[in-house]
């Protein structure tokens, strides 16, 4: 990283977490960027989709702990050990660190990487479909911006951490879709094409 970048980075980080930082946010971040406290905003998606879906809701809910498996292991898995950087919150002085922190590499936000791709899949699954899955969709998405935010807010990443994760997010949702679209044309509705055709000619 060029210095001009890493100071930029350094710089975007103190906006967020110092000059941005409000008491009334505090605990709405904490909320965000914990999935222990934040649970509750997953399972509401999944129990729209079971509800209004009913057995079709099995494939985006696939698809999504799928994409947050590729998802996390690109994040902390192949870069953080392969970049190796090391968190502001143990890197530079005054930070407002709200969070209890364990000792663990920056780049990328596995937390917006997941949130992400989360926010990808069903964005592609209901983004044609009703008002009510439109807004379920972009919830889903604001909310993904919002965790990425936590976590440079409660002190815990850099912005470009941050926008690496989203980044990492939005193509492991999208090659998971497309490997699902081109397994599910290529192979499974071709074979059925062929029985069906094989019946005809019985």
């Amino acid at each position: 990283m060029t210095d001009a970048l890493y100071q930029l980075d350094v710089s975007l980080f103190r906006l967020l977490n110092e000059h941005a930082g409000q008491p009334y946010l505090d605990g709405v971040m904490l909320f965000v960027s914990d999935f222990k406290r934040s649970w509750i905003v997953a399972l509401a998606a999944a129990a729209y989709l079971v509800v209004t879906r009913k057995k079709e809701s099995l494939v985006p809910l696939v698809l999504c702990v799928i994409a947050i498996g590729l998802a996390d292991q690109t994040a902390s898995g192949f870069f953080k050990p392969l970049v190796q950087r090391t968190r502001p919150c143990f890197e530079l002085e005054n930070v407002r660190l709200l969070y209890d922190q364990s000792r663990s590499f920056s780049f990328a936000s596995s937390h917006a990487a997941n949130t992400a791709a989360v926010a990808t899949v069903v964005w592609i699954f209901l983004s044609r479909s009703s008002l009510a899955d439109r807004a379920i969709a972009s919830g889903l998405i604001v909310f993904a911006i919002l965790t990425g935010w936590s976590r440079c807010y409660i002190g815990v990443h850099y912005p470009l951490d941050v926008l690496a994760g989203w980044g990492i997010g939005v193509g492991a949702g999208t090659l998971t879709y497309l490997g699902f679209a081109f397994t599910w044309k290529n192979i499974v509705e071709s074979r059925r094409q062929k029985d069906i055709a094989a019946r005809k000619t019985q």
